[in-house]
C-alpha cells in the first residue's frame, strides 16, 4: 500500500462513516452479544458495506471484523501472512447507542504477520489518523511527530480504562495516582491516536482486542510513541498478532513509557493492603 492507496481509503471511510453511522447516531436501538458487548444495525451494516468495497477495490485481500463469528476469525488469521483487513467497524459502541458523540471506525492492513498500514476515522470531529510502515503517521493528512517535552510521569495526562485491571492496580491508581490527571472516553481506537497527537502522554488498557489496537497502535509507532501489548504485566511485549486479549502500556516517548511500565509492575508485585 502506498500513500495514495491509503487516501482513497480514508476517503471511503468518511463517506461510509457519514452514511451508514452518522445517518443512525442517536436513532439506534443496541443489543447484547453473548461476551456481554454490545452491537447496533450501524456496526453490522458498516462492516457489511466495507467489506464489499474493499474487495470490489483489492479483491485478493481477505478481511477480518469484529462483527463475524469467533470461528470466522479464527480461520482468516493465517490470511495475516499473506494480506488481511482488520476492521473495527464502530470502535465505542456503548458510546455510540447512548448518544455519546466519541467513536471511530478502525481499519489496519496487516502483511507478513506484521501491520502495514492503519486508519482510524473519527465521524464526530472529522479526523483521521492514518499510517503507513516505516513511512510516518498523520492527521487529516499533516505529519504526526512526538518529540519528549521533558515532562515527567507526575506531571502527565494518563488515558485509563480500569474496567479490566486487576483490583491491587486499580486501589494503587485510586490512591497513589502517579500522574497529573486521568480521562476515559470509550474507544480504544481512538486512544491510540490521541496518545499519538500528544493529547494525553500515557496509557494502559487491560484488555483489548486485534480489531481495537491494530491500526491505532502503528499510528502511534509511526509517530515515534512508545508502546506494547502484553499477555501480562510482568511479561515483554508480544510481537505475534492474534485474537487474545492483549494488556495494552504506552506513552508518548521512551523515557516517560519506562517510569510509567515502572510504576506499574511495582504496584502489581507489591500492592497496597485493602483495607
Amino acid at each position: 500500500m502506498d500513500i495514495e492507496d491509503l487516501r482513497e481509503v480514508e476517503a471511503l471511510l468518511r463517506v461510509a462513516a457519514r452514511e451508514e453511522l452518522l445517518s443512525r447516531f442517536e436513532h439506534v436501538e443496541a443489543r447484547t452479544k453473548a461476551d456481554g458487548s454490545l452491537v447496533t444495525d450501524a456496526d453490522l451494516s458498516m462492516q457489511a458495506r466495507l467489506r464489499e468495497e474493499l474487495s470490489r477495490r483489492w479483491p485478493e485481500v481477505a478481511l477480518l471484523g469484529e462483527e463475524m463469528s469467533r470461528d470466522q476469525q479464527t480461520c482468516l488469521i493465517p490470511e495475516c501472512e499473506d494480506h488481511l483487513w482488520v476492521l473495527d467497524p464502530l470502535d465505542g459502541t456503548s458510546n455510540f447507542a447512548s448518544g455519546i458523540p466519541f467513536f471511530g471506525v478502525s481499519l489496519a492492513l496487516l502483511a507478513k504477520g506484521q501491520l502495514q498500514a492503519g486508519i482510524v476515522l473519527d465521524p464526530i470531529r472529522d479526523e483521521s489518523f492514518s499510517a503507513l510502515r516505516g513511512r510516518g503517521a498523520w492527521l487529516n493528512g499533516r505529519s504526526l511527530r512526538l518529540h519528549d517535552e521533558g515532562r515527567s510521569l507526575g506531571q502527565a495526562m494518563a488515558m485509563v480504562d480500569l474496567k479490566r485491571l486487576p483490583p491491587e492496580l486499580i486501589l494503587r491508581l485510586a490512591r497513589e495516582a502517579p500522574y497529573h490527571s486521568q480521562r476515559s472516553f470509550g474507544s480504544v481506537a481512538l486512544d491510540w491516536c490521541w496518545l499519538a497527537a500528544a493529547r494525553v502522554q500515557v496509557y494502559l488498557h487491560g484488555g483489548q482486542k486485534l480489531w481495537d489496537y491494530a491500526a491505532g497502535s502503528l499510528v502511534l509507532q509511526e509517530a515515534g510513541g512508545v508502546g506494547g501489548l502484553f499477555e501480562d504485566f510482568r511479561e515483554h511485549p508480544m510481537e505475534e498478532l492474534g485474537l487474545r486479549p492483549r494488556i495494552a502500556i504506552a506513552a508518548t516517548h521512551a523515557r516517560l513509557f519506562t517510569q510509567w511500565q515502572d510504576w506499574i509492575r511495582a504496584t502489581v508485585a507489591d500492592p497496597l493492603p485493602a483495607d
